[in-house]
């Protein structure tokens, strides 16, 4: 039989494996923000004169380069969260499921309906990411021509005017995200919420998945916030302790950001098949 421990390690796993994956987008999101202060450093830093413009060109250059850095960086982490990181969120769900049942690992294997299921997650998750990554680095150009246009501005004057840093890093954020509504989120808690999204959507996935091929059951129990509502936190359809069919569970793995939603199996003949209390 599954131990609680084991339970409760398999439920740490995927914590501990979306606090890896946020810092490391955050980190490979930190090239661009460090390349930002740095330049509008070194450009504050220009004096007018005959020196002026070639020492913006150099400056240029070392921000573009940082922009294919960041570029290559958050390009990679997508990748291999799309291709190796949910793949294993998906079978992290899959067996703990199994754990839920007192099953053993054995009975799951990579079917066809596995395989479809984790194909499509991926593929949407890895172009939201992708999205996400374009749009920064629209926003990095743009912010670059603003400040070039701005250093150049002040070098043509042949005075040695302000040059200001704050006004052009409040103007073109790059440490935010837009959200569709135009609000702007901190890399930070954009990428925490996000992968966390991704990551337990992904598991449930797999969960409730399982629990239909290899456990036979056509409902699952849901194990929920107490406050938190079956379609969103708000919703007045309270999720936690509910029977819900497979495909209503497929539908809604999740109901927010930070979502602590899980699935248990639902036996319809616990004489025989063995109910989880």
């Amino acid at each position: 039989m599954t131990t609680p421990l084991r339970r409760r390690t398999l439920r740490q796993r995927l914590l501990a494996f979306i606090s890896d994956a946020t810092g490391r987008l955050t980190a490979a999101w930190r090239i661009l923000t460090t390349a930002q202060n740095q330049f509008l450093d070194t450009l504050a830093a220009i004096r007018p004169g005959r020196s002026a413009a070639a020492r913006i060109r150099t400056a240029t250059l070392a921000f573009q380069r940082s922009l294919a850095d960041f570029d290559r960086a958050v390009g990679a982490f997508t990748e291999r969260w799309a291709a190796t990181d949910l793949p294993l969120a998906y079978r992290e769900g899959a067996l703990g499921m199994l754990d839920r049942a007192d099953r053993p690992h054995r009975m799951w294997s990579w079917t066809a309906r596995h395989q479809t299921a984790i194909t499509t997650l991926s593929s949407q998750y890895y172009a939201d990411l992708m999205g996400r990554l374009q749009e920064a680095v629209r926003r990095a150009r743009a912010f670059l021509r603003a400040a070039v246009d701005a250093a150049r501005a002040r070098a043509s004057r042949f005075e040695y005017g302000t040059f200001n840093r704050d006004t052009l890093r409040d103007e073109h954020p790059l440490g935010t995200v837009i959200y569709a509504n135009d609000a702007r989120h901190p890399v930070e808690a954009w990428a925490a919420a996000a992968i966390s999204w991704q990551a337990v959507t992904t598991a449930n996935a797999g969960s409730v998945a399982t629990a239909y091929e290899q456990l036979n059951c056509t409902q699952v129990k849901v194990r929920d916030g107490a406050d938190c509502g079956w379609t969103s936190h708000k919703d007045p359809d309270r999720a936690d302790g509910t029977i819900r069919d497979i495909d209503d569970a497929l539908a809604h793995p999740t109901a927010h950001a930070h979502c602590i939603r899980e699935f248990l199996p639902h036996f319809e003949r616990p004489d025989t098949l063995g109910a989880l209390t």
